[in-house]
C-alpha cells in the first residue's frame, strides 16, 4: 500500500517527515521523490540489517533506534514539528524471511524474534523462564488464543525435560497440541505472542502514538498501517480519543481535548495488492489530522 501512504502524508515540497519504521527503504525512498530541496526526512529504525538500505540523500537523517524515541530524537535533530508522521508496523519481510532471526515457524534456527538485536530478552528467554502466569497472559492477550493456559502448560513440562533453544525444539514442544486443522492459523497466533512479548510492541506502540501529537505541527498527517487487530484498536482508539484506552475526555464545557481528526475509515489494500502481495491481505490503513 505504498501509493496510499504517500498521498496519504500529503507531502509538501518543503516539508519535514518521518518514516518511523524504514525497514527496506521503500517508503523513505517515495517520500523523497516528493521533496524539494529544503524538504527533511527523519528515519528510524532499531533493526541494523536495515542500513544497507540507507539512501545517500542530504535531506535524510538516520536514527538507527526504536520508535518509542519519537520525540527524543526529534528534538536532539532541532526539529520543532513534522508535516507527517508514517509508521509501518509490524516485522518486516526481510526479518521474516531472514530464517536465522527466528520470527517463522517455517525455519529451524535459535528462538530469538527480537528486532533490536541488543535487547533482551529475546524468545528463549520467554519460552524457558517465564512462569505459566506469564506465559498464559502472553498467549491469551498477544496471541488472543482460547487455550492459553494449555499452551503455557505444555510448554513448561516440556522445558522441565529439555531447555527449548530453537524453533524446531519449540515446534516439537507445543506439537501435541497443535491442531491438523488451523495448524498454521495456530503457529501464527503463537509465533505472533511471543513476537510481542520480546519487542514489548504494544508498549512501544502506545508510546509512540502519545507522542505524535506533540511531534505533528498543526495539519500534520499521522499515518499508521497496521497488520492485526491488537495494533488496529490501539491506533483506531488514539485517533478517536486522543489515548489508546479508547476513553473521551471532554472538559467541563463538554468539549473533547481530542487534538486529531480521522480523515477517512480505515483502509483496506486492494485486491491487486493482496494478490501482489499477499502478505499484505490483514492490513489497515489509518489516517488521521492534527487538528
Amino acid at each position: 500500500m505504498l501509493q496510499e501512504c504517500i498521498e496519504a502524508l500529503n507531502i509538501k515540497p518543503n516539508g519535514v517527515y518521518v518514516d518511523v519504521t524504514f525497514g527496506g527503504g521503500g517508503h523513505s525512498r517515495a517520500i523523497l521523490e516528493k521533496l524539494g530541496p529544503k524538504g527533511k526526512l527523519i528515519g528510524f529504525d532499531q533493526d541494523d540489517d536495515v542500513k544497507t538500505n540507507l539512501p545517500d540523500d542530504a535531506r535524510f537523517i538516520w536514527v538507527n533506534h526504536n520508535f518509542r524515541f519519537l520525540k527524543n530524537f526529534l528534538k536532539f535533530h532541532h526539529i520543532k514539528a513534522a508535516d507527517g508522521i508514517l509508521a509501518d508496523l509490524g516485522v518486516s519481510s526481510h526479518q521474516f524471511d531472514e530464517g536465522s532471526r527466528g520470527f517463522s515457524y517455517r525455519s529451524d534456527a535459535p528462538l530469538d524474534m527480537r528486532m533490536d538485536q541488543q535487547s533482551k530478552p529475546d524468545a528463549r528467554a520467554v519460552i524457558n523462564n517465564y512462569t505459566e502466569e506469564q506465559l498464559i497472559y502472553i498467549f491469551k492477550s498477544y496471541g488472543e488464543l482460547k487455550n492459553s493456559r494449555k499452551v503455557a502448560n505444555t510448554i513448561i513440562d516440556a522445558r522441565a525435560h529439555k531447555s527449548i533453544e530453537t524453533i524446531n525444539d519449540f515446534l516439537k514442544a507445543i506439537e501435541r497440541i497443535t491442531p491438523f486443522k488451523d495448524k498454521y492459523t495456530f503457529l501464527s497466533q503463537v509465533f505472533q505472542a511471543v513476537r510481542m512479548e520480546v519487542n514489548k510492541e504494544l508498549d512501544v506502540l502506545g508510546k509512540f502514538l502519545s507522542d505524535t501529537t506533540e511531534c505533528l505541527a498543526k495539519n500534520g498527517r499521522l499515518v499508521v498501517m497496521s497488520y492485526h487487530s491488537l495494533e488496529d484498536r490501539l491506533v483506531k482508539n488514539f485517533i478517536a480519543s486522543g489515548n489508546v484506552e479508547g476513553y473521551i475526555e471532554k472538559d467541563v464545557y463538554g468539549n473533547t481535548n481530542n487534538p486529531l481528526k480521522a480523515l477517512s475509515k480505515a483502509i483496506p489494500p486492494s485486491d491487486e495488492e493482496v494478490e501482489r502481495n499477499p502478505r499484505s491481505r490483514s492490513a489497515k490503513l489509518r489516517v488521521a489530522v492534527k487538528l
